[in-house]
């Protein structure tokens, strides 16, 4: 049934297109000329759903959410949208089966001076928590390691996007406080990881106002020497390092002395310069997804892949393509030699619980089934867990 509606939803008109369906959601994508257009638009849907479930003659009766996310054209960002909208589906069952949350006003009632006072009080009332996006080793078919993306689960306000605290928290000085946070939870995540038995290294973003930071780079190489045994990642951009190439450097290199694995973060996006990144102790460089997200539509981003994969290589570094959203991009990059990918083909960021369940997915797929395991994103372990 799900495929028919997905089906039908699809076929609705030109600027309707499907985004991805699991067991039990459906996600799509439509143009709107603003946020009430799209309500009007969503609630027909909803009817028609409704009206296929009947057509069908099913003996079960099933109950249809739609949660929405609307932003100005050439505003939305994609992992903000999704989120968004993640959240306007949690409020839909108490608002008839309907929720849109328009982000152009979100936007604009966002206090960033509330933020930040909110910010210490949100950290010690465990109001932040953490997503974590798998990524693929390409070649062996397999969870090679996660990021891990930080939240904000506000009593009044809800999910306040990353987007709106993390400015708020550098702008304030507080960035620290929060990575400590970040840093102290993923090392308790990933001890709970290996004691069920996926014992995968856990990365967190770094930014680069810290790399200069000597109070914080001691702080945290002390939490990490205290837990010798977790296995970490730091993701910095190398937009980062040109800040002050000098002192972030030094510390990178402290970072990698007590055995974090150091990923360089949206390569491509920013002024990259071979110069800097010859010095960097990276084991990792992440190709930004503006690259890849155009791959097999593009004639000069397979060049720009191509040849960004061989030359991590030859410095000996391992490629992570980010924004891998479509079985021919998978295809294109493993010819291309590329080591890990990391997109919504894969998994979007989801709870630790549904990381957890994911990974058993995956586990059982390759017990059972004699090729290698199909990396089947799973629509309940998204909203559910």
């Amino acid at each position: 049934m799900l495929g028919t509606i997905a089906d039908r939803i699809a076929a609705d008109a030109d600027d309707v297109e499907l985004a991805g369906a699991s067991r039990d959601l459906i996600e799509v994508m439509l143009r709107a000329p603003d946020a009430d257009a799209a309500a009007v638009r969503l609630k027909t849907m909803l009817g028609e759903m409704q009206a296929c479930q009947r057509a069908l003659g099913l003996a079960a009766r099933l109950d249809f959410e739609i949660g929405a996310a609307w932003s100005p054209g050439g505003e939305g960002d994609g992992l903000r949208l999704l989120e968004a909208a993640e959240a306007a589906l949690a409020r839909a069952g108490n608002q008839g089966g309907l929720s849109v949350i328009d982000l152009s006003v979100a936007d604009r009632s966002v206090d960033r001076l509330t933020l930040i006072a909110e910010l210490p009080r949100a950290i010690a009332a465990g109001e932040m928590f953490l997503h974590y996006q798998p990524k693929i080793n390409v070649r062996q078919q397999k969870v090679a390691s996660a990021e891990a993306l930080i939240r904000w689960q506000h009593p009044d306000r809800g999910l306040v996007l990353p987007g709106d605290f993390i400015a708020a928290a550098e702008e304030s000085g507080q960035i620290a406080d929060l990575t400590l946070w970040t840093l102290r939870r993923v090392i308790a995540d990933q001890r709970a990881l290996a004691a069920s038995g996926y014992d995968l290294p856990l990365f967190l973003n770094i930014s680069g106002m810290l790399l200069a930071d000597t109070a914080f780079i001691e702080e945290s190489c002390a939490i990490i020497t205290a837990h010798p045994q977790a296995k970490l990642g730091f993701e910095i951009t190398e937009t980062a390092v040109i800040r002050d190439p000098e002192s972030a450097i030094r510390h990178l290199q402290q970072f990698a002395d007590h055995g974090v694995v150091l990923a360089i973060d949206d390569y491509g996006a920013g002024l990259s310069s071979l110069a800097y990144l010859k010095q960097l102790p990276a084991k990792e460089l992440k190709i930004d997804k503006m690259f890849v997200t155009q791959l097999t539509s593009s004639h000069r981003d397979p060049l720009i892949v191509r040849s960004t994969i061989d030359l991590a290589h030859a410095l000996e570094m391992e490629v992570t393509a980010e924004g891998v959203e479509t079985p021919a991009a998978l295809a294109l990059l493993s010819v291309m030699g590329c080591d890990l990918v990391q997109g919504y083909l894969i998994s979007r960021p989801v709870p630790f619980a549904a990381l957890c369940a994911y990974l058993g997915e995956q586990e059982q797929l390759a017990e059972t089934m004699s090729s290698r395991p199909v990396f089947l994103r799973s629509g309940s372990s998204w909203t559910r867990a």
